[in-house]
Order: structure tokens, then C-alpha cells, then sequence
């Protein structure tokens, strides 16, 4: 609201499309930020889309930067477990250590809380401290039996801790869980329970992709083949303008001179049929010599007979 209509109209589009790529492609969801963030730095919103789209690409340093101008501008804690984890990204999981313990974690709602609890469970698991990330992952949402937008993700980091501290049996029954509450497969527990199970994927599609790679070049096979339409060129379009300089055109000229007997051979075939016509021209053919001495001799008779 704080923007012109068309510049909010602008930065809005911009982040709309880092919403719609930060999964997929997270590198052109960033550059779609940056733009957002040149046309409007000093909205809370285009900061913190700035932030997510930096902590995507793992540009941790500049994510923990807009995130803390978020924060500044709307005094809210909502953003301090991912803040945390961006220290650890940057190798600092004591700090994010020393963020657990302020009292923003307090103020966050049930979500940022069990956010929080998985920040420190990796920061310990980062500072080596295998048993401690464990401990720090028992809690009440972890036990409980609802179903909550978190229950996957608490489930899965819980086993995966497990199965690093060569816990496997205890692994797999935390990985089968997370799967259970897994609807919209934000993790690969089932991969990872699979891979416990001894169980190799195989995948069929990329047979059936080769088969009917194969079937598709056997008509190419056959196209090469043909002989070659001298009205056509590689592409399979009729040459109707020659296009080059004079060197091309001249190279033309000479292709279509050398065609042309080709297609003037027929003619010969056709001399047999005429050649009745050129024995009828001998009946009407000119008189020879001796015919001429004839005539000129009957002019010289009537001219004696004249005189």
C-alpha cells in the first residue's frame, strides 16, 4: 500500500513468481527477488521474499541479511528459527545455539517452536553431539499421535538422528512414521525406509523411453534410404529462392544445367516416333541438278522459238 499502483503492480508479479519457483528453480526464484528487492527495498514483505529466495540458493550470509531487515521493519520473531539456521549454514551452530536460548523462541507460535527444536537438533548434530540432538528432538509433538504440518519433518529429522547414532531398528520405525504422516511427500521417507529394507527401485519408464526411442528411429532408418528429392533440401523443404551470393547462384545455374539433360533424355525417345515424318520430307524435297539442267534447257528452246 505504501507503493504507486503500477510499481505495486510490478514488485507484486515479481513475487508471485519467486512463490511459484523457489521449490523448482530456486536460482531463477532468487533473480525474480532481486529485481523485487531494486523496485521496492524498504517493504518488509520484498525483504523477507528476498531472504527465503537467497536461503534457497544457499547464499546464507545475504538471507541472514534481509531477514534481519524483515524483522527490523515488522518487530516480528516469526523469522528467528530460520535466522538460526542460516548461522548454521554460514558454520556458526554455536550461535544458533546461543539464538535458542533468547527470548524471541518464547514469543513463537506452536510451528516456530518445533522449527526451532529442529535448528538445534541439526546444530548439535553439526558440533558432533549425536545423543544431544536426539534428546533435543523428544518432545511432546514428537510423541503425540495428531497430525500436524510439522509431524513429518519432526518424525524424519528423529529418525534420521537415530539411524546416525547406528540406531537402525529404532530408524526404521520413526522413518515408517514419517511416512505415515508424509501426505504431500515434503520428505523421502519412503526412499530412505526402502533403502533400510534392502529394497532397490527399479525404474520400468526408462525401458519403455528406450523401446520407443527405437521404434521411432526405424522410419528415419527407412527416410535414408530415399533417394534424395533434388527439389528439396536437407530439411525436407522446397528450394524456391536461392539465397547466398553470386558464387551460390552460379553453383545453382550449374546443378540446373547439369539436370537438364536428365530431363530432356524423353526427347530422344520420341526421335524414333518421328522419324516417319522425315521420310515423308523426301517426297517434297528440291528438285536435284539434273532436273534444273532439264528446265533450263526447255527455257532455251522457247526462247529460239521466240526469235
Amino acid at each position: 500500500m505504501s507503493l504507486p499502483k503500477g510499481l505495486a503492480e510490478e514488485v507484486a508479479c515479481n513475487l508471485v513468481m519467486v512463490a511459484r519457483l523457489i521449490d523448482e528453480e530456486p536460482e531463477q526464484a532468487y533473480a525474480y527477488s532481486r529485481i523485487a528487492l531494486r523496485l521496492a527495498s524498504r517493504v518488509a514483505a520484498v525483504r523477507e521474499a528476498a531472504g527465503f529466495a537467497a536461503y534457497a540458493t544457499q547464499k546464507y550470509s545475504e538471507a541472514l541479511a534481509e531477514f534481519r531487515a524483515a524483522r527490523r521493519m515488522t518487530g516480528s520473531v516469526e523469522l528467528w528459527p530460520v535466522m538460526a539456521d542460516c548461522e548454521r549454514g554460514l558454520g556458526r551452530p554455536e550461535r544458533a545455539l546461543s539464538m535458542a536460548g533468547e527470548p524471541e523462541v518464547q514469543k513463537l507460535d506452536k510451528a516456530g517452536q518445533v522449527e526451532m527444536r529442529l535448528v538445534v537438533a541439526g546444530a548439535r548434530r553439526d558440533m558432533g553431539q549425536l545423543d544431544a540432538a536426539i534428546v533435543t528432538l523428544q518432545s511432546p509433538e514428537l510423541a503425540s499421535n495428531s497430525v500436524q504440518p510439522w509431524t513429518a519433518r519432526l518424525r524424519y529429522a528423529y529418525a534420521d538422528a537415530l539411524l546416525a547414532a547406528t540406531r537402525e531398528d529404532e530408524a526404521r520405525e520413526w522413518f515408517a512414521k514419517a511416512l505415515e504422516a508424509d501426505k504431500d511427500g515434503t520428505t523421502d521417507a519412503s526412499d530412505r525406509l526402502a533403502e533400510l529394507d534392502g529394497v532397490d527401485f527399479v525404474d520400468a519408464m526408462v525401458e519403455d523411453d528406450d523401446e520407443v526411442d527405437g521404434d521411432a528411429e526405424a522410419p528415419r532408418a527407412v527416410a535414408e534410404d530415399l533417394p534424395a528429392d533434388p527439389d528439396f533440401d536437407d530439411e525436407g523443404e522446397e528450394e524456391d529462392e536461392f539465397e547466398g551470393d553470386d558464387t551460390d547462384i552460379v553453383r545453382a545455374a550449374t546443378e540446373t544445367a547439369d539436370a537438364a539433360p536428365a530431363v530432356a533424355e524423353p526427347a530422344k525417345a520420341d526421335s524414333a516416333v518421328a522419324e516417319p515424318a522425315q521420310d515423308e520430307a523426301v517426297i517434297v524435297a528440291p528438285a536435284t541438278d539434273a532436273d534444273a539442267d532439264d528446265k533450263h534447257d526447255d527455257k532455251d528452246k522457247g526462247s529460239d522459238k521466240d526469235a
